[in-house]
């Protein structure tokens, strides 16, 4: 099993453009979305070509492989111009005999945890800042973002034959 796992896209059409061409490149079985798709919120500066309606179609597009969370910022106005299903607070998956929670990481987070059982993957966006450390036990991973970073790249995970990997979406 291939995933690809992003966050915080905010409704940038040029960024969530890096990502689909990304997408293209890697062919994941499934495409991870940690929330936060379409809006940029009140804290953040507008994103770079900040189109929300553009991001629509593009993610719309891969409807298929999309399992997706709420951010922060999703609203119920964003589940009725999206087609895959983007409110739900949290989502597991079973990959490869491990349990994967994914989460935006506004209320669970390393330092709000879950009870998971030992061995697991806590996947969370929110931060914008790329992250990959083990606590208690569980693997705690953040993709970065795909558009605000606040670690000086715009980025995603890539996970394939048990290993995880950043990449960075070039600008």
């Amino acid at each position: 099993m291939k995933l690809l796992i992003a966050s915080d896209i905010h409704g940038s059409a040029y960024w969530c453009g890096k990502l689909m061409d990304l997408i293209q490149a890697e062919n994941p079985d499934r495409v991870i979305l940690l929330g936060d798709l379409l809006y940029h919120g009140p804290r953040n500066d507008l994103p770079k070509d900040y189109a929300p309606k553009q991001v629509i179609p593009m993610l719309s597009g891969i409807q298929e492989k999309i399992v997706a969370v709420r951010g922060n910022c999703e609203a119920e106005v964003d589940q009725m111009v999206l087609p895959f299903p983007c409110l739900a607070d949290y989502a597991q998956l079973l990959v490869d005999g491990k349990l994967f929670h994914l989460s935006h990481g506004h209320h669970q987070n390393p330092e709000q945890l879950p009870p998971l059982p030992q061995g697991s993957v806590f996947l969370f966006g929110h931060t914008h800042v790329k992250l990959d450390q083990q606590v208690n036990g569980i693997r705690c991973l953040n993709p970065g973002s795909v558009s605000i970073p606040k670690d000086g790249s715009h980025s995603c995970l890539i996970y394939e034959n048990g290993k995880f990997s950043f990449k960075i979406l070039e600008d």
